[in-house]
């Protein structure tokens, strides 16, 4: 898998409205996250032009409206900070990580239930 660019919680945000909703405007972006946020419009633009920076997004120009793409794709990049999480926190190891919300009770009986049927359907229906 490519190296895929960092990206910021902010930044994060962004990506989440531009994969559900692309080709997406500025203007668009701006609306939702106004909506969700208490950014200014010039902080989405900035955090807009830092994702096009990184190559997370691409723009056509229409006119005088910029229309964004994502270059990432959404599930490309949250298996790499999945991958990134449990190697940092769990050192790799996903039984500890499984173990540790087990036993702190972040996980609930059905979300358990859901697991071991996963489990013994064997690597997810692979």
């Amino acid at each position: 898998m490519k190296k895929l660019p960092q990206i910021s919680e902010a930044e994060y945000e962004v990506m989440k409205i531009v994969w559900k909703y692309a080709p997406i405007n500025t203007n668009e972006i701006t609306e939702k996250l106004t909506r969700t946020t208490s950014w200014s419009p010039k902080t989405i633009q900035t955090l807009i032009k830092r994702l096009t920076t990184k190559g997370a997004l691409s723009y056509e120009k229409h006119g005088r409206i910029f229309v964004y793409s994502p270059l990432v794709k959404e599930n490309e990049y949250i298996c790499q900070e999945s991958s990134s999480f449990l190697n940092r926190y769990y050192n790799g190891d996903i039984t500890a990580m499984l173990s540790s919300y087990i036993e702190n009770d972040r996980l609930s009986d059905s979300e358990i239930a859901t697991l071991r049927s996963i489990l013994s359907n064997g690597k997810g229906g692979q």
